[in-house]
């Protein structure tokens, strides 16, 4: 099979380009690499995964196409600047509410006042703006490529595999929740830590998406404030701990990998939107405009690339580090970042559609387990927790 075949047939195709355009195919040899991670992952733990329905499941699962310099989802644009392109993402409700500070105005009409404001502005002048007010954003191609950040920290422990881990999650959304979920069919024991305040933003979404990347996993609901004790048992005891939160947001609570000793050969990976040294926040299809893995349409002008493919991505190659650094014995702190990965994919040679290669829509993927109820195992996680001890 042909990587543009591969493509079209895995859905990608479908999503990249503009609606009443043609599929873009420029990307196929995104989908031949995340195989070739994730046979990578299969050789260290025997999970059999299919790249093609981690990259656009969730579309799958969503009834979601292609919508040019708006994303899948949504949330997302690709907007011109003066000088070039740029991306933003209002996916929180605060972000809109942020938009009039953005563009010193009042506005009715969010998207065209943002992009009026941008076109009289440099790239690189709107997107430190919005970043200083919290807002994601990213200039298209600004990151390079660079591979996952490893740091020595704490014992080093045996070689092992994955089987019979205790994996502390603390991530959300899709990046995180699928390096978790990979852990999982691997066999280890994954528990999904949220705070009763601030729970994983998917459970207020589509139930399907939720239960895709969450099923089969343990749940524990914990304060983070309040009960930071109990969460620092909990990270003490892990074999593995998936963290998601901005860089600070763990050590200013005495809870990062340096502040809580662990067990020898304790994995810690960090998944951050810019790298460990940045505090901005970054969702998938901004950050993957930020490593510049986006694609094009039939003029030659960029569009989003999938659906926000940053996330499963990083996902995938997360779980890829974690084996890796398993069968080394650990002792390891691992910063992932999700605009540093976009841009390794993006390095990768550029194709053109050859002959008719079909486009077909994304597979809906097939969902085993139910997501956990919010704090549905606290007790048996307490059981976990002592006999382990």
């Amino acid at each position: 099979m042909t990587l543009e075949k591969a493509w079209g047939d895995s859905g990608l195709a479908w999503l990249t380009g503009q609606p009443h355009g043609s599929p873009d195919f420029t990307r196929a040899a995104v989908l031949q690499r995340a195989t070739q991670v994730l046979g990578r992952f299969t050789t260290a733990t025997g999970v059999e995964a299919d790249a093609a329905q981690l990259l656009a499941g969730r579309a799958g699962l969503l009834g979601w196409t292609r919508a040019g310099r708006i994303s899948a989802g949504g949330a997302s644009r690709l907007l011109a600047a003066a000088d070039g392109c740029w991306a933003l993402t209002l996916a929180r409700p605060d972000d809109l509410d942020t938009v009039p500070a953005l563009i010193e105005a009042e506005c009715s009409d969010l998207w065209a006042a943002i992009a009026g404001w941008a076109q009289r502005r440099s790239a690189a002048e709107v997107v430190q703006r919005a970043r200083l007010l919290d807002l994601p954003a990213a200039v298209l191609g600004e990151t390079a490529p660079a591979a996952p950040v490893i740091r020595r920290a704490g014992e080093l422990g045996p070689a092992r595999g994955l089987r019979g881990a205790l994996v502390i999650d603390l991530t959300s959304l899709w990046a995180g929740p699928l390096c978790g979920q990979l852990l999982a069919q691997a066999g280890a024991t994954v528990i999904k830590v949220e705070s009763p305040s601030r729970p994983d933003g998917t459970r207020a979404g589509p139930s399907a998406f939720f239960d895709w990347m969450n099923g089969g996993k343990l749940s524990c609901a914990l304060d983070f404030d309040r009960d930071a004790g109990a969460l620092a048992q909990l990270l003490a005891a892990a074999d593995v701990v998936l963290e998601g939160s901005r860089p600070a947001a763990l050590a200013r609570r005495g809870l990062s990998p340096l502040d809580v000793a662990g067990r020898p050969g304790r994995v810690w990976l960090q998944i951050t939107a810019h790298g460990a040294e940045s505090a901005s926040a970054g969702f998938g299809d901004d950050t993957a405009v930020a490593g510049g893995l986006v694609g094009y349409d039939d003029g030659g002008e960029p569009v989003f690339c999938a659906d926000a493919i940053a996330d499963p991505l990083t996902g995938i190659e997360a779980a890829a580090a974690v084996a890796d650094s398993m069968a080394r014995g650990g002792g390891e702190v691992i910063t992932v970042a999700l605009a540093a990965v976009a841009a390794t994919y993006a390095a990768l040679p550029e194709h053109a559609r050859v002959g008719e290669v079909p486009a077909l829509p994304p597979p809906r993927p097939r969902i085993e387990t139910i997501g956990p109820a919010l704090g549905a195992d606290n007790a048996r996680i307490g059981e976990l927790l002592a006999a382990r001890c």
